[in-house]
């Protein structure tokens, strides 16, 4: 791999990492907002369980595929956060506001995406 894309695939791996590895994070503490208003009214009635512990649930997962690419499970971990970040669009457009977090989720989606394949590039599959 070039230099520029060898610095291209370190960008997006830390940013990648830190962004839902921090996220997750906050779903505990809500310093960055207060999740559970991004919750979808459809999502919300068939929970078994309370809004703020289900997005507790979700920083869990945050955490996890934030940790496991900065652990350098880049590509598994790329197409997991690419994956996530589409449920949590999908859910934002069913909420019937927040299109354009969505829209952004989606880009970010892309950018995860990326890091997958310059993953896949680096490691010679």
């Amino acid at each position: 791999m070039t230099k520029g894309l060898e610095t291209a695939w370190w960008t997006l791996r830390v940013g990648l990492g830190l962004g839902p590895f921090l996220a997750g994070l906050d779903k505990f503490f809500n310093v960055l907002a207060d999740w559970t208003m991004y919750l979808s009214p459809l999502a919300e009635k068939v929970l078994p369980v309370s809004p703020a512990l289900f997005m507790k649930g979700v920083g869990v997962v945050e955490m996890a595929v934030g940790a496991a690419i900065l652990a350098g499970v880049t590509r598994l971990g790329g197409y997991a956060a690419m994956a996530w970040l589409l449920a949590i669009a999908a859910n934002l457009v069913t909420t019937g506001m927040f299109y354009d977090l969505a829209v952004r989720d989606v880009e970010i989606a892309l950018a995860a995406f990326t890091l997958a394949k310059l993953s896949e590039a680096r490691e010679g599959r």
